[in-house]
């Protein structure tokens, strides 16, 4: 069961990382704009992010069981649409619906594994778990590589199919059916947050077009600001609210929140610009740009571990703004990219210390989150931050897409180490930020569960 749910869940973190190096290919075959090249990332992270608190209340509606089914048909077929796209509108529909099989999918797995795993074993368990988050992240950089240079870009979403199915056919002897119990469902407030951040996405990227003082940018703009504060009022006053939105005013959460939006905001970005600075400016392969990609995805992972050891030696606080500063340490070089320099002295090691530091970030932002957070807490907290995770990806592809728009539609490089310098220069006043905002000691976590 664990196996399986695992694979589950390693379908949809490699998602997150394996389009980006499909991209180009994409947007040729499919005559794909920048706005279009960025949704194709940013849609399934909005879904999946935007709908995984409903996922979770879901989960204890029906049952965890039929959730996590549910949620695997739903990315299965989605994924078999995707490939099978012959144009924006049905590879866009696609990737939404990837991340709504994914918020059914993802909090539902970890629910029953963190059910069906017990003192010792459960600790195992939960280790595997976010295991397979780091070796998703890291694999789909070069499992996107091999499969674009391979049979073709459709590969990219085609390979989730089987594994789907295998799923759907081993997992219903195996799960518990526990039965599910009565809840009342925040929809409404599932669908505000979902159209804010959707409308907020929208006016970042259309602002590459249309400039940020066009109609189109403000009013989307605008827009966003009017459902988040009709989110916010319906959670005030719904009898039973998707997030309990006084766990925002706890400052151990939003820090980790905002260290989570960040790094993953950067981290998200950095694939995106690197996959298409590499292969539209370079003239890399796909596969090359994958390879390329992996030390950056084991540096995370790298900087993830040293994090794990050193929030409990020198404090959350002085970790969180080393790894900012690290991060925007190895992203400095990066505004200096030219159309002939080594490829390997320059955006390869940047990328990689850049990543190094986010790692570590990620450790810290979950640790805090959850640091003196009560027990029967853990859970809302933890889905709390996790959403800030998925929306934080969305928002770095969406802006610095926006800011390097020239470099994504004409191959300019100017377009990149702009970008770029935006990129190092929030990662440097992150640490600004963190250095006040992050309480000062080592967490002491409550142990509960993490989505990733």
């Amino acid at each position: 069961m664990l196996v399986l749910l695992c694979l589950a869940q390693f379908m949809l973190i490699l998602d997150v990382t394996v389009v980006n190096v499909a991209l180009p290919d994409m947007a040729t075959d499919l005559d794909l704009g920048r706005q279009a090249l960025t949704w194709v990332v940013t849609s399934y992270t909005l879904c999946f992010g935007g709908l995984m608190l409903l996922g979770g209340r879901l989960a204890d509606v029906f049952g965890a069981h039929r959730t996590v089914l549910a949620g695997i048909a739903v990315f299965t077929a989605a994924s078999l649409v995707t490939g099978l796209a012959t144009g924006a509108p049905m590879l866009l529909g696609g990737r939404m619906s990837q991340g709504v099989g994914a918020a059914l999918l993802s909090p539902a797995a970890l629910s029953i594994v963190t059910t069906g795993f017990h003192g010792a074993e459960r600790n195992k368990a939960l280790g595997v778990w976010a295991a397979v988050g780091g070796a998703g992240s890291a694999i789909g950089v070069l499992l996107g590589g091999a499969l674009t240079d391979g049979p073709g870009w459709q590969w990219v979403f085609y390979i989730n199919v089987p594994v789907g199915v295998l799923a759907l056919a081993a997992l219903p002897g195996l799960l518990p059916a526990r039965p599910p119990r009565p809840a009342r469902l925040d929809l409404p407030g599932a669908l505000l947050v979902t159209a804010g951040t959707g409308a907020l996405i929208y006016g970042l990227v259309k602002a590459g077009d249309t400039g940020w003082s066009g109609a189109a940018t403000l009013l989307s703009l605008l827009a966003a600001v009017v459902l988040y504060g009709a989110f916010a009022a319906a959670e005030r006053v719904g009898g039973a609210p998707l997030m309990d939105l006084r766990m925002l005013t706890r400052r151990p959460v939003v820090a980790g929140a905002f260290l989570l939006l960040i790094a993953t905001a950067l981290l998200i970005a950095f694939f995106f610009l690197g996959s298409v600075y590499l292969q539209h400016v370079r003239g890399f392969s796909p596969l090359r740009t994958g390879l390329v990609f992996l030390p950056v995805a084991v540096a995370t992972a790298v900087g993830a571990h040293l994090g794990s050891r050193l929030v409990g030696r020198i404090g959350s606080r002085t970790t969180a703004v080393a790894g900012m500063v690290i991060a925007a340490a190895g992203t400095a070089p990066l505004t200096r990219l030219s159309h002939d320099g080594s490829v390997y002295a320059g955006l390869l090691p940047g990328l990689a210390v850049a990543s190094l530091g986010l790692g570590a970030v990620f450790v810290t932002a979950t640790t805090t989150a959850l640091a003196m957070v009560a027990r029967e807490e853990a859970g809302l907290a933890s889905g709390v931050v996790n959403t800030f995770h998925e929306v934080g990806g969305s928002i770095g592809v969406a802006v610095l897409s926006t800011v390097a728009a020239a470099g994504v539609e004409h191959g300019a490089i100017d377009g990149f180490t702009d970008a770029f310098r935006l990129s190092a220069v929030v990662a440097a006043v992150s640490a600004g930020v963190a250095l006040f905002l992050v309480p000062r000691g080592r967490p002491q976590t409550t142990g509960g569960p993490h989505v990733h």
